[in-house]
């Protein structure tokens, strides 16, 4: 028979005796009182203490056995893994100690008892983990300087280092300050974890700077927004003052910002327009904003760390020149106010073609005697007939305000070749017919834009769109708009331009910086007269600006979309050049326009050396992969090149690597750098052919935060070590319950165990209870019985 938890009854011969005898006593004893007594309270409570009596006094004749399991002793393996990063430094409030002399007092061999219970019956395996976890045979090697705190890793590592071993559990001394663990990390093949939580619940007051994010648009007056979270603890009703500044030091922005009594997270927001291209590093500073009497106080005066109150941010301007080609069926206003608009513009270069004469059928007469060449070009001094133009085709003319650096560029018109069309960032047509270009070139435009990753624009020109029969051509199956033509009717005398919704979101389609403004220019802006009326757009294109006549019919004006690797758009006014010939302030609205979409148009467009920068973090040492990928002139991946990086860390000391070629993906080179500084990095890629010409280069830039993510908090986050504690099956060990921790431990379940059986009352104390609970029983009836008169 079992009884409640490892307590049996040996089924023998003599089992049978007892219970016969007990069951006599019983009924005896149920018929003694039920006939000598009358029935009352006392004689109920007398009976049952006599009753209790007999049956311990039975349980003791039966010899009942205690049994249980216990750990094997040196069969199972136990871990204990210390934190060793440099967030253990902190000193908590209310406290003089660090979190780091707390953990060293724990794990002290000379001193921490636990650990010789531990090992009296495991085999304990000693760890420290930051960045990476290494074995230890004792703690004494704990030094506190790792830049991470990777728990995630480090419990992993155990697993897969102790998979199919008989691992009892593992004891994770820390803070529980994780840099790579998150929510979805699968905790089912972990043996169960015991956190020990180092340090106290609230840490000295800290600010730390977290969650910053760059963004940029083709938005002129404030292409680069930065956004930073600020943190606080212990701040409450003090002044926190944010810097950014550039990389010489000079201050770009300052913020001032009052702290709550709930310290909240504050979003701080800066907005910046970098005079110079390139990679460019600004430095981003949270400090506590002094009065003039404590001036002279200093900042970390108090602080838990001052770590985490500095970031580098890298931002990217580009370097240019972007080629931008315009085509254009005709010399037009629009060409004119484009050009001027980009004029003084560096990185952005405007080529164009444009054709002042159509091409003219072959006529079996000719100009003067002997003369077969376009009398337009009559008196020039190319005499050339081959150089010249035929009455059989159309009168070209390039126009580069910088002049050609290429003497041969678009002298034979629109390119015919990937190499001749790839060199360009944007193509722009403009009032001409789909006759202008062959089939191979209009496939050549379409393939520009979704494998080369290049812009195009069309403008509304009266030879534009499917006035032109672009429909069903590949340049309009590009095109964000159907070309399906609808019932000729006048549109209107006059259209007034307004900005959808898409459009309100679209940083490089407003030229001011808020709302009332924005919608005060729009209302102020001249009426168009011309517009090509299209039907709708296609699906996923965005109508960024549409354009209503005198009766509210509404037309797409702006519509743009993603197009394979590239993006397209469609403006169908025709009259554009109107904007600019009221007033000044309009003709910079309308350059500023152009300046923005052209922005946009060239956002994102490929190189054919292209250099990428990924942060390892959640690895060891945080290293940087540098992807390289090279492409030919028809942006193609080209492989038998050799790439050479050259880096310049934060210290301006310069290193070089060789980046090699990736097997699985043609035209694609890595190297592997390991960051030991805080702050920015800068890297170019160097490409050479194997007769060691160089092709072409790249450069990148990035931030290295060693500690960012170890301090991004340094509250001790509890929290986590539960959730870890939870998932494994195991709970929070305080540090003053470690003892009896290591007391209990063997007692509990552990994949090597064995059994033991001992008789109960070989249990001292059991024994020296149950007698003591007969005597009581048997003298509280007694008593019972001598006061209420009973025989």
């Amino acid at each position: 028979m079992t009884l409640i938890g490892s307590i049996t009854i040996p089924k023998t011969s003599w089992l049978l005796i007892c219970a016969g005898l007990l069951a006599i006593l019983l009924t005896l004893l149920f018929w003694s009182y039920r006939r000598a007594h009358a029935i009352n309270p006392g004689n109920k409570a007398a009976f049952f203490l006599k009753l209790l009596a007999l049956l311990v006094l039975a349980l003791c004749l039966l010899e009942p056995l205690w049994s249980g399991n216990r750990a094997v002793p040196g069969a199972n393996i136990f871990v204990i893994m210390a934190d060793n990063s440099s967030s253990m430094n902190i000193i908590d409030s209310g406290t003089t100690q660090k979190r780091a002399d707390i953990l060293r007092a724990t794990t002290d061999a000379n001193n921490s008892k636990w650990l010789t219970m531990m090992a009296e019956d495991f085999q304990v395996r000693q760890y420290l983990f930051d960045s990476r976890i290494r074995r230890t045979m004792d703690f004494s090697e704990l030094s506190f300087d790792g830049k991470t705190s990777s728990i995630s890793t480090a419990l992993k590592t155990v697993a897969e280092r102790y998979g199919g071993k008989p691992v009892a559990g593992v004891i994770l001394l820390s803070d529980g300050c994780s840099t790579d663990i998150n929510q979805s990390y699968d905790f089912s093949n972990l043996p169960p974890v015991y956190p020990v939580v180092i340090g106290g619940s609230r840490p000295q007051k800290d600010i730390s700077i977290n969650n910053v994010s760059i963004s940029q648009s083709a938005f002129e007056d404030a292409p680069v927004k930065i956004q930073a979270d600020i943190e606080t603890s212990g701040y409450s009703g003090k002044n926190i003052r944010v810097d950014l500044t550039d990389d010489s030091g000079q201050l770009v922005e300052s913020q001032i910002y009052n702290i709550g009594t709930r310290e909240d997270k504050k979003v701080f927001k800066f907005r910046l327009r970098p005079e110079e291209t390139g990679i460019l590093f600004y430095n981003l500073a949270a400090k506590e904003q002094l009065d003039e009497e404590s001036s002279t106080q200093s900042n970390a005066a108090g602080e838990a760390t001052m770590v985490n109150n500095n970031r580098t941010i890298v931002v990217d301007r580009g370097g240019g020149p972007y080629r931008v080609l315009y085509v254009t069926g005709r010399p037009n206003w629009e060409y004119k106010f484009l050009r001027r608009a980009i004029i003084e513009d560096e990185q952005v270069r405007l080529l164009a073609l444009i054709r002042v004469a159509r091409r003219e059928p072959k006529f079996n007469w000719i100009g003067r005697r002997g003369e077969r060449s376009n009398p337009l070009f009559r008196g020039f001094d190319n005499i050339d007939e081959e150089q010249t133009e035929q009455y059989d085709q159309p009168v070209l003319i390039r126009m580069d305000p910088l002049g050609w650096e290429d003497p041969t560029e678009l002298r034979d018109g629109f390119p015919t070749t990937e190499e001749e069309l790839y060199r360009y960032h944007a193509i722009i047509i403009d009032d001409i017919e789909a006759e202008f270009f062959s089939p191979t070139q209009m496939d050549l435009i379409r393939r520009f834009v979704s494998e080369r990753g290049g812009g195009f624009l069309m403008l509304g020109g009266k030879e534009s769109f499917q006035k032109s029969n672009y429909n069903r051509t590949a340049i309009g199956q590009i095109l964000p708009i159907h070309l399906d033509r609808l019932p000729d009717r006048p549109t209107a005398g006059k259209l007034y331009l307004d900005l959808t919704r898409e459009g309100w979101l679209q940083p490089w389609a407003r030229l001011r910086e808020n709302e009332t403004e924005e919608k005060q220019r729009i209302s102020e802006m001249p009426a168009f007269r011309v517009l090509n009326r299209l039907p709708s757009v296609k699906p996923g294109a965005s109508t960024v600006a549409i354009i209503a006549n005198e009766w509210s019919q509404q037309f797409p004006a702006l519509t743009v979309q993603r197009y394979g690797n590239g993006r397209t758009g469609a403006l169908t006014i025709g009259d554009l050049w109107r904007w600019g010939l009221r007033e000044s302030q309009m003709h910079e609205d309308m350059d500023k326009f152009w300046r923005q979409i052209l922005r946009w148009l060239i956002a994102d467009v490929p190189e054919r050396i292209s250099l990428q920068a990924v942060n390892k973090q959640d690895e060891t040492n945080q290293p940087v992969v540098l992807q390289v990928r090279v492409r030919d002139e028809k942006f193609e991946p080209l492989d038998n090149v050799s790439v050479a990086v050259e880096i310049c860390d934060p210290l301006e000391q310069i290193t070089k690597l060789t980046a090699e070629p990736v097997f699985d993906e043609s035209g694609l080179y890595k190297a592997t750098y390991i960051p030991h500084s805080n702050g920015g990095y800068l890297a170019r890629a160097t490409v050479t052919d194997t007769n060691n010409t160089e092709l072409d280069s790249s450069q990148t830039g990035w931030t290295c935060e060693l500690d960012a993510q170890e301090f991004r908090s340094v509250k001790v986050n509890r929290s986590l070590l539960e959730n870890v504690a939870q998932r494994t099956g195991g709970r929070i060990v305080e540090i003053d319950e470690l003892e009896k921790f290591a007391r209990d431990l063997p007692g509990q379940k552990v994949p090597i165990a064995e059994t033991w059986i001992r008789p109960l009352w070989d249990v001292r104390w059991i024994s020296l209870v149950s007698f003591l609970f007969i005597l009581i029983c048997l003298l509280g009836e007694w008593i019972l019985r001598r006061w209420k008169g009973m025989p």
